[in-house]
């Protein structure tokens, strides 16, 4: 039968795997619990703090200056984005030529 940990206890458990430079398995074996126990604690801590990031969504508030830079910056990508797909046909169209070249001068 499997023993039941208090959440207090898992919760401090996990804080001491995170915080200390000390391996898993031997927090572990100082609180007296086995690895695979407390490595489930953690991923699950881990799931948990995931989900709530997930929910909360908190969207920060940008001040005139930073959204200029935002729509700069956006506009910045765009025109690289179409530069680079001008590149590649252009690398694809010149790949295309020089093969045809070198098969006709054979």
């Amino acid at each position: 039968m499997a023993r039941r940990f208090r959440r207090e206890f898992r919760v401090r458990g996990v804080a001491l795997v995170r915080i200390s430079d000390r391996p898993l398995s031997q927090v572990a074996r100082e609180l007296g619990v086995s690895n695979s126990a407390l490595s489930r604690w953690v991923a699950e801590d881990g799931f948990a703090k995931a989900q709530a990031e997930k929910t909360s969504r908190v969207v920060p508030v940008l001040d005139a200056d930073e959204q200029s830079e935002l729509a700069r910056l956006r506009c910045g990508m765009r025109r690289l984005g179409r530069a680079n797909e001008i590149l590649n046909c252009a690398a694809a169209y010149f790949g295309k030529e020089n093969v045809l070249l070198k098969r006709f001068s054979d």
